[in-house]
């Protein structure tokens, strides 16, 4: 697969930093995300990553990591390069077991995090990760158990999204008037896609996937919304769906309720 010219100088340049900073501690760097899901949109698309270490690392290596990434984003502070950092025998175990890991999330390194420690991550990686520095990885060991996927799938829209349609349904609040904007919109309403697809399907997609399938999979009322969610996606210049902000914000907190509802309903069929 053909990776953007921004993203293989992002990748180059994080490893010559962390080369410098901690030698021999970076043995294997993988993209997953929409770069490995053929994806990746320069304007409103993050660098999801997973890094592999030759051991967990301590507190001086936690700091040198730290310190990798924070001239990484100084070299080049776009797009975001956000994941985690893991060893290989991580990899090879549940990730449920993992715990809090060392991870970049929303552009900050923390050292304890779980946000992409979860089966999507491990499971995009399996299928498609796309290796800078490492083994390919169909020679790698990595876990991948489709009922775990299902069952992240649907506590990530029970725990998660749902508190995020609370909020954001209040309108004078930072992410209630986020939703104003076009990405928010675009971003929420093809990520809760996304997860229904993949309860559906036991498979992972993108977001653009994730709008064609929404498309289709549910009623027509809702292909308005889905389609200027894939124009704000696909970056079409081309004026807005809608006459007003005000009404996409509410178009899109509805279909947001309508996939939570019809994910968690009792029933829901998935495939086997």
């Amino acid at each position: 697969m053909a990776v953007h010219p921004r993203v293989q100088t992002l990748a180059r340049t994080f490893l010559a930093n962390a080369d410098q900073e901690a030698p021999g501690l970076v043995e294997g760097l993988y993209l997953t995300g929409s770069v490995a899901l053929g994806d990746f949109r320069p304007h409103t698309s993050d660098v999801d990553f997973v890094v592999v270490t030759a051991r967990t690392p301590g507190g001086r290596e936690v700091e040198q990591l730290r310190r990798a990434h924070a001239r990484t984003r100084s070299d080049m502070p776009r797009p975001q390069f956000n994941g985690v950092h893991v060893t290989w025998d991580h990899l090879s175990r549940d990730s449920a077991s993992c715990g809090p890991l060392p991870s970049v999330v929303g552009g900050r390194f923390r050292e304890r995090a779980t946000s992409d420690v979860n089966p999507a991550t491990w499971h995009i990686l399996a299928e498609r990760g796309i290796p800078v520095r490492g083994p390919h990885p169909v020679e790698l060991d990595v876990w991948d158990e489709p009922e775990s996927l299902r069952a992240w799938s649907l506590g990530s829209l029970d725990e998660h999204w749902r508190r995020w349609r609370e909020r954001a349904g209040r309108l004078v609040t930072p992410r209630g008037l986020a939703v104003l904007g076009s990405l928010a919109p675009s971003w929420s309403v093809l990520s809760v896609s996304r997860l229904h697809f993949t309860l559906k399907t036991g498979e992972t997609t993108s977001k653009s996937g994730a709008g064609s399938y929404a498309l289709h999979a549910f009623p027509d009322r809702w292909q308005r919304i889905v389609n200027e969610c894939l124009r704000v996606r696909r970056g079409v210049q081309a004026p807005s769906l809608y006459e007003s902000a005000l009404a996409r914000r509410r178009a899109a907190l509805d279909y947001i309720e309508m996939v939570l509802d019809e994910s968690l309903r009792p029933g829901l069929a998935v495939s086997s």
